[in-house]
């Protein structure tokens, strides 16, 4: 059965558009979690290759597996970029700019209303109790 996506997601998804900078529900996140495509579940990017670009968008400097996502030329609106589709679905996700942190690359500037953040599941233990530290990776 076909998933029926709202429209502001086939917007962005299947159209290539584009959500307005700074207005994206993921923009300030900071929560830990997976970001998953909203087209087909595929996941993307870790949470802790989530940082501040200045784009306006959620940015990533590296996905979760090399066919997570897939990188396209973008040769639309007089310009000549890079864009980043989900490796699954072909759904539009962003582009790539060169101007990322030192040593790590590439940002993805991500279509944040196309994707889903689930947080990581919680891992039962024999503990009852658990320090800070020993819940960061």
């Amino acid at each position: 059965m076909a998933k029926v996506l709202p429209e502001d997601v086939y917007y962005i998804a299947r159209q290539k558009g584009t959500e307005r900078p700074w207005t994206s529900k993921y923009e300030n996140f900071k929560e830990v979690g997976t970001y998953y495509c909203a087209a087909c579940g595929n996941p993307l990017f870790k949470s802790d290759t989530k940082f501040e670009s200045g784009c306006g968008w959620p940015s990533f400097y590296e996905p979760i597996s090399k066919t997570s996502i897939i990188y396209k030329e973008d040769k639309s609106h007089g310009m000549v970029r890079t864009e980043v589709e989900c490796g699954r679905c072909e759904a539009h996700l962003g582009h790539v700019f060169d101007d990322g942190p030192p040593l790590q690359g590439c940002v993805i500037a991500l279509m944040a209303s196309y994707s889903t953040l689930r947080k990581p599941k919680k891992q039962k233990s024999n503990t009852t109790t658990k320090t800070k530290n020993s819940l960061k990776r």
